[in-house]
């Protein structure tokens, strides 16, 4: 079945869909963005994710023309269109972009000519690229770009200009292949990966960075209640690499892999090198949370 797509009111095939080249998301990289996945074909935490999108829309104004009831009312008509596309193991991913709408060349860039460009569609989960991390861990690494500081552009504004972290992420991958970034902020400090948020476990303490310098991820949320649930101690600080590097475990979240243990940072094993029992005590109680083993759906994708 063709893949259908949301564009500004209407549903259409992919083949079909198209915006503008004056757009502001491709004249100014100006959208906004969200990406959701499901688990049993059930989209998890979409209120929340919807919530953040609206959250960003507002710090740079943007106006959808559509409440966030809307807007969850038109995401799952969309997710259920495309629902014969995915087998019963499969799952999804609902992405939403919104921009700004058609923009004027000059020198005003806040100027528009119409309503916002809202775009939603799906795609299949693809955890591939993940896979062997869940049991061997990945190479989180530092590369030489550093974020985005918080006083030009909150962090916590979720949106498609991701040319600094590509950057980051190709830095990072001149050192390992496989490496996943570790991305500072101006000051030296622990900051985000380019799609996710940075854990540790020291002690048996849970400790990531506040949301001063990084993402207020669902995913990092998430990892926080399971946390409290089973009774670990968490904290949100800063952290430094040498924090990283001498952490009994470490690990990453995002929407589509959850969780991704790390065993080594920058070159040195973190702990003893495995993935460790709290990170894998986090992975448990997450499926358990979703009803889905999340590490076997991960490997069935091998074929």
């Amino acid at each position: 079945m063709t893949r259908l797509v949301y564009i500004s009111g209407e549903l259409v095939p992919e083949h079909e869909a198209r915006i503008s080249i004056f757009d502001s998301a491709i004249m100014l990289g100006d959208t906004m963005t969200e990406s959701t996945r499901t688990f049993r074909h059930v989209p998890f935490k979409l209120d929340e994710h919807i919530e953040r999108l609206y959250q960003s829309l507002k710090l740079t104004r943007i106006d959808p023309q559509m409440s966030p009831a809307e807007m969850k009312r038109v995401t799952l008509e969309v997710f259920e269109a495309n629902r014969p596309n995915y087998a019963p193991h499969e799952d999804a991913w609902i992405v939403h972009n919104i921009s700004r709408g058609l923009s004027v060349a000059g020198a005003d860039p806040t100027k528009q000519l119409g309503a916002a460009t809202v775009m939603i569609f799906t795609q299949p989960m693809n955890l591939l690229p993940w896979v062997d991390f869940y049991s061997k861990g990945c190479h989180g690494v530092t590369p030489m770009s550093r974020m985005v500081p918080s006083q030009s552009l909150d962090p916590r504004i979720k949106n498609r200009s991701r040319l600094a972290y590509t950057l980051a992420e190709m830095e990072a991958k001149l050192v390992d292949p496989q490496a996943q970034s570790v991305i500072l902020d101006l000051d030296g400090h622990v900051a985000e990966n380019k799609g996710g948020n940075i854990f540790c476990v020291t002690k048996g303490v849970l400790r990531t960075p506040s949301t001063v310098n990084c993402l207020a991820g669902v995913s990092r949320a998430t990892a926080l209640e399971l946390a409290q649930g089973l009774g670990i101690p968490t904290e949100e600080t800063s952290l430094l690499p040498y924090d990283l590097a001498t952490a009994d475990e470490m690990f990453f979240t995002s929407t589509p892999y959850c969780i991704m243990p790390a065993t080594k940072f920058n070159g040195l094993p973190v702990g003893d090198g495995q993935v460790g029992p709290v990170t894998r005590q986090l992975l448990g109680a997450w499926s358990d949370l979703v009803g889905l083993d999340i590490v076997a759906q991960a490997e069935a994708q091998r074929g």
